[in-house]
């Protein structure tokens, strides 16, 4: 799949789009990791940051354009990656919540402190702990490919094993039982929790 091919599939439908970047490439210097489970959200979805196109300091990024990064910090503990979706001035993204560690492991196991590789991106919070991701990375364009930065790299072929599922950490009310939480099922190893 192209770029372009990815880009234009966020643009159109957030929810179609998540579970194509499973098998995405998440790169940073040396260090590389597998897209194994993401969570998609929408401006007429309760649980979306921008709801009902509400627009702050923190949700601005999500009104631009496809393929870049919106980060946040969520309860002051974790920085949260997500790619941004649809047209600019209609709010939606992808939360990146786990991935395989493929290269750079041991730069991973620094940043996180930990040892045990299947825990090191586990969790959307651990994942941008590895990675050094941080508010600085908010607004990045995650398809400009360069030597240092963050960036995306899309998957060669889709991943046919899409499980599909509630997202986590839901409030009651604010759609929790919609299937929006994408594993791929033959990695599920790696991710953050098992799908409901």
């Amino acid at each position: 799949m192209s770029a372009e091919d990815l880009l234009e599939a966020l643009r159109a439908d957030v929810v179609a789009a998540a579970p194509m970047l499973l098998g995405a490439t998440l790169v940073r210097g040396s260090m590389r990791a597998k897209i194994v489970e993401v969570e998609a959200y929408r401006s007429d979805d309760p649980a979306c940051h921008a709801f009902n196109h509400r627009r702050t300091a923190r949700t601005e990024v999500m009104f631009g354009r496809p393929g870049i990064a919106y980060v946040y910090f969520n309860y002051g503990v974790h920085w949260m990656l997500n790619v941004v979706a649809h047209e600019p001035g209609d709010p939606a993204a992808i939360l990146v919540r786990a991935a395989v560690p493929l290269e750079g492991l041991e730069q991973m196991r620094t940043n996180r402190g930990v040892s045990k590789d299947s825990q090191l991106l586990s969790g959307p919070g651990k994942l941008a702990k590895a990675f050094g991701i941080t508010g600085a990375d908010n607004g990045v364009d995650l398809f400009a490919e360069s030597d240092d930065g963050l960036h995306l790299i899309p998957p060669t072929q889709l991943v046919t094993n899409v499980v599909a599922g509630p997202r986590i950490g839901i409030a009651e009310g604010k759609w929790h039982d919609v299937p929006w939480r994408f594993v791929d099922g033959d990695s599920e190893k790696w991710i953050s929790g098992p799908v409901r």
